[in-house]
């Protein structure tokens, strides 16, 4: 799935974004983001919101004990196994798509959907916030200044797409 709406002003893209879903449990958390930063290569996001960049993936905490690995166009996923002592690891295959959002008036035209405060620390450049979208749940992340992405489901992308669409030219 690939589509692109681009103007001088505006661009939205539209990707499949493959990906998995991991979770550790209370007693046993400290071990195991021991367990899954190792064979990642990187440290893991401290707090819920926070994402780390790594080759190609993208590792979002949205959850306390949860954690979504989000997979770029053609990067393979990380070989990782993970101790079902420790937490679980679930792959969300491909039911999620990226629609990626660029231009001055991105904002503005978010604030007509969903719930976030372009301008609070919580989505800052680099953050992600779990939000719905028309009563839909997607996952927010900023990008750049004036830059986004929704991650959401794949039965949902064609409207919400379509809506974001439509909202920039009124």
């Amino acid at each position: 799935m690939a589509s692109l709406t681009s103007s001088r002003d505006f661009s939205l893209s539209v990707a499949d974004c493959p990906l998995i879903q991991i979770e550790g449990w209370d007693a046993t958390l400290t071990q195991f983001e021991k367990s899954v930063s190792a064979p990642l290569g990187k440290k893991l996001p401290a707090s819920v919101g926070e994402t780390v960049r790594h080759k190609g993936l993208l590792i979002i905490r949205v959850a306390p004990r949860r954690l979504w690995l989000a997979l770029d166009e053609g990067t393979q996923a990380p070989a990782l196994a993970v101790d079902p002592d420790l937490g679980c690891s679930v792959p969300l295959a491909e039911g999620r798509v990226r629609l990626k959002m660029a231009g001055p008036g991105i904002a503005r035209l978010l604030s007509g959907c969903i719930a976030v405060d372009w301008h609070a620390p919580a989505a800052a450049p680099g953050r992600a916030v779990l939000t719905s979208f028309h009563h839909v749940s997607v996952l927010f992340l900023r990008t750049g200044e004036t830059a986004c992405e929704l991650i959401v489901p794949r039965s949902f992308a064609r409207s919400l797409s379509d809506w974001i669409a439509d909202g920039r030219d009124s």
